[in-house]
């Protein structure tokens, strides 16, 4: 029982702390669930790896009040979504969109995998050849 009991803990500390502070909570239980799931998928600009909802940098815990505000100004998702946007670039999404601009950093991966598996046949057709 000790050994699950441990497991547990260890379980439980090892999930990600949520930077947001109680004071910046809504009060509202709804509007609170959206205001989450917006900070969710926006990159924090800081960190750069991390979600603004788990951030402790302070642009991150200012971003995260702006979407509160915005949200208790009756603002949707979309449209702060879309003035975040403008602000900050696409880049402050957890996963951009596609367009010409983010066309090599989403076609980037299969670009080296096709790269080195053409130079990996290469050399085995080439070592083949020789041997």
């Amino acid at each position: 029982m000790k050994i699950i009991s441990a497991l547990f803990l260890l379980l439980i500390l090892s999930l990600p702390a949520l930077a947001v502070e109680p004071d910046e909570m809504l009060k509202d239980p709804a509007l609170e669930a959206r205001a989450r799931a917006i900070t969710h998928n926006l990159r924090c600009l800081v960190c750069q790896g991390e979600a603004v909802d788990e951030s402790q940098a302070p642009l991150a815990a200012d971003l995260r009040k702006l979407v509160r505000e915005r949200l208790l100004a009756g603002d949707s998702e979309k449209t702060i979504e879309t003035y975040l946007r403008a602000r900050y670039g696409d880049y402050v999404l957890m996963t951009p969109p596609f367009s010409p601009t983010t066309g090599l950093l989403w076609a980037a991966p299969l670009v080296v995998l096709l790269l080195g598996t053409g130079i990996a046949f290469f050399f085995i057709r080439r070592a083949g050849k020789e041997g």
